[in-house]
């Protein structure tokens, strides 16, 4: 590594994640930049598979140099973060979600939201011949459980059987594969036409005594 981007990745490590602030109060450029990388990220994954990228791709793909990656990113894996969560939690808005632990509908658009993102980043690639990448699918499980935890965390007190860290990981991880199982299906139907199955299955695992 060279000596500036040991200075670069130092200052990024020692500053708080611009990626946990309001996107609203960033400086323009600052959003700008990161938006280019975001869009060169997606589009490369379009064509090959992440493990394959380099942070050269990247900064050919968006026309910046690689002090300015440094400058935003540590490394590849942080713009994948970064951009699964900034994507992903624009589609679940959209949607209207607000996640109390409780509510199927919330499972519900959660879901979709999955579906759409997935459908948003996969863009008209054979998915058959091509799997879907694990790093991707690691972040997009990561955002989903952390959505999920905050819900549950609004149940005081709990009274489940598990805890909530370990019902939101279940959660992420039954919500992903459900969408993941609709994007590879061939000639599948709408992910709407099923969402409402999802959510109620996954409500009878966080309170199996309303299955009664």
């Amino acid at each position: 590594m060279l000596p500036d981007q040991q200075a670069i990745l130092f200052r990024y490590n020692k500053r708080p994640s611009m990626d946990s602030l309001d996107p609203t109060t960033l400086d323009p450029r600052i959003r700008r930049t990161r938006l280019l990388l975001q869009k060169a990220l997606v589009k490369l994954m379009r064509k090959k598979s992440f493990d394959e990228i380099s942070v050269q791709d990247l900064t050919e793909e968006a026309t910046l140099n690689r002090a300015t990656f440094y400058a935003h990113y540590p490394d590849k894996f942080g713009l994948l973060k970064c951009t699964t969560d900034t994507r992903l939690n624009a589609l679940l808005e959209e949607r209207g979600v607000t996640f109390d632990g409780t509510c199927n509908s919330a499972l519900r658009r959660i879901f979709l939201g999955v579906c759409d993102y997935l459908a948003a980043m996969l863009g008209r690639k054979n998915h058959e011949d091509r799997p879907l990448d694990p790093h991707m699918e690691s972040a997009i499980i990561e955002v989903v459980r952390s959505m999920s935890l905050e819900g549950l965390r609004q149940q005081q007190p709990w009274h489940g059987s598990l805890s909530q860290e370990m019902v939101a990981t279940i959660l992420s991880s039954a919500l992903y594969g459900a969408a993941k199982e609709w994007i590879l299906t061939p000639q599948r139907g709408s992910a709407e036409a099923i969402a409402d199955g999802v959510a109620d299955l996954l409500v009878t695992m966080i309170h199996p005594r309303n299955a009664d």
